[in-house]
């Protein structure tokens, strides 16, 4: 099932692309129902799906991947809500551990040393990958992601 608050349109669509191929009327039925508010924003996505036409979902799923077309509207406001909840997560991370016990008051204070936080688990995964991929974070490698410098 989709979740239009925390999975990518654009994603769902690509991973369920050889069913919709194969003419699976469920997973027709599915991308239609995930579509949602989409329909109205992104009219030709959303005629291509309901005509049921593979080739013309594969050019326009090729043309995400190319970056030729502009993900739907419903997964750049994800996105930037994610980034929102990455910012928020890692400064507050740091300011946790700014003001653990031994920076007295009277100290010049501490500088936090984290550089990488795991995203907040709200997103799915291919969310923060999705991120990655457009270098607005920095995969670190077991399930850890950082700011670009």
């Amino acid at each position: 099932m989709f979740d239009s608050k925390a999975s990518l349109l654009s994603a769902f669509l690509t991973a369920r692309l050889a069913e919709l191929a194969a003419g699976d009327a469920a997973a027709w039925d599915a991308a239609a129902q995930a579509l949602g508010k989409t329909r109205e924003r992104e009219p030709d996505l959303a005629a291509t799906v309901d005509r049921r036409d593979a080739a013309g979902l594969r050019t326009i799923v090729d043309q995400w991947a190319a970056g030729t077309r502009p993900v739907p509207e419903q997964d750049r406001e994800l996105l930037k809500g994610a980034m929102a909840a990455f910012r928020k997560r890692l400064k507050l991370t740091r300011l946790d551990q700014e003001s653990s016990v031994g920076g007295g008051p009277m100290s010049g204070g501490r500088k936090s040393s984290i550089a990488g936080i795991t995203p907040p688990r709200q997103y799915a995964r291919e969310v923060w990958d999705a991120l990655a991929r457009q270098k607005r974070l920095v995969d670190a490698g077991q399930g850890l992601f950082e700011l670009p410098e």
